[in-house]
């Protein structure tokens, strides 16, 4: 990991240069720890958008850094402009989004654009809170804190889209609709498995087991060697849906703030975004 953080910062200074105010570590390395499977993911603030020659160098250093082999961990660079998170408005904008899942996506269609990003906003105060620096100034210097209003609104932007991806990947779906729902119901953002704790202790038994093994993957497996029983498969959507009406009822505040029962959702599981 040492050696991939100082590629990624070594890379970050020699492209961005003087408009690299600050660069940080955040997500699972400083929620609880990197787990076998985890992303190293970076934050780096600058002081002006990246050019088109930028975006393709910055790009093609990711793609020699990052990977899914072993020893190497993948990479998720977030690149944002300083003036448009500060002063702070919804939704923010990420300037570059690199992550091993767009991989081929930018190998054939070339570097990320400027795109708005909801979920800027959980990563913005998990770095914030407690961003490891890489380079440059602390991120807490750099970043206005995060109305909670607006934390809830970027819990529940990206579910839709998270939703089509529950065939294809089930444990880090249902780890995040655990998140979702923990950081709706008490404020924190806590990692995904301390979030499965906290669900795992609110949900009915029957809901329990598909929660369980994917918290247990998360902590001990590959993506490489994951697997589901026919079994487990066949309670992921009711599990789901369970969630998703625990979700809406605090979304609503039909029940005043509290957790309660089960409510109709409005998101429904429709399984893989490819290939349905």
């Amino acid at each position: 990991m040492t050696d991939q953080l100082d590629r990624a910062t070594g890379l970050l200074r020699d492209v961005l240069g003087p408009d690299l105010l600050g660069a940080c570590l955040h997500g699972s390395a400083v929620l609880g720890g990197l787990r076998p499977a985890s992303d190293l993911d970076i934050l780096a603030i600058t002081r002006r958008s990246l050019d088109p020659d930028r975006r393709r160098v910055l790009l093609a250093g990711l793609l020699e850094i990052s990977g899914l082999t072993a020893g190497v961990r993948p990479v998720e660079l977030t690149v944002v402009v300083h003036s448009a998170i500060r002063p702070w408005r919804y939704p923010p904008t990420a300037d570059f989004l690199y992550g091993e899942w767009l991989r081929a996506e930018f190998t054939t269609g070339g570097p990320p654009l400027p795109a708005p990003l909801p979920d800027l906003a959980l990563l913005l105060t998990v770095a914030r809170t407690g961003g490891r620096p890489l380079t440059g100034q602390p991120p807490a210097r750099l970043i206005d804190p995060v109305p909670h209003a607006d934390l809830v609104r970027a819990s529940v932007a990206g579910l839709p889209e998270l939703l089509d991806d529950l065939a294809d990947d089930t444990r880090n779906v249902l780890l995040t609709l655990a998140r979702v729902w923990a950081t709706l119901a008490t404020g924190e953002i806590l990692p995904k498995d301390a979030a499965a704790d906290w669900a795992l202790a609110r949900l009915p038994a029957e809901h329990r087991p598909v929660l369980e093994h994917a918290r247990e993957l998360y902590r001990t497996t590959h993506y490489a060697d994951e697997r589901w029983s026919p079994a487990l498969t066949a309670r992921v959507r009711p599990h789901a849906r369970e969630v998703l009406a625990r979700i809406d009822r605090l979304r609503a505040g039909a029940d005043g703030g509290a957790d309660g029962g089960p409510a109709p959702a409005p998101w429904e599981p429709r399984g893989p975004r490819r290939g349905a």
